[in-house]
């Protein structure tokens, strides 16, 4: 059974950082990619970036291009995504999702962290 577990969300001023972490078991990690996907209040879930099995391959949605680093520790079973240069348009819940969720950012996630951006 897939499980993720994410962590490192708070509160943050604007223009600055934090790093999101996952907790992956219940399946071979480093064979599947990994995506992170975030849901803002009143919003439908939005891809923010995904990283394949080898953690050779990275992409980015438009709006965390250039601000956002996805990473992965695939002794650790862990994924990363570093969050810099925070606005308020990036409060959201962050997931965790199993597999390339693009373009809808639908599949096994886990519970979320809260990232909040304050101006």
């Amino acid at each position: 059974e897939v499980q993720l577990v994410e962590s490192g969300g708070g509160l943050v001023q604007a223009g600055g950082s934090l790093t999101l972490s996952c907790s992956a078991s219940g399946f071979t990690f480093s064979l599947f990619s990994m995506t992170w996907v975030r849901q803002a209040p009143g919003k439908g879930l939005e891809w923010v970036s995904v990283i394949r099995g080898d953690g050779l391959s990275t992409y980015y949605s438009d709006s965390v291009e250039g601000r956002f680093t996805i990473s992965r520790d695939n002794v650790k079973n862990m994924v990363y995504l570093q969050l810099n240069n925070l606005n308020v348009e990036d409060t959201a819940m962050y997931y965790c999702v199993f597999g390339d969720a693009r373009p809808n950012g639908l599949g096994v996630r886990g519970q979320g962290t809260q990232v909040t951006v304050s101006s």
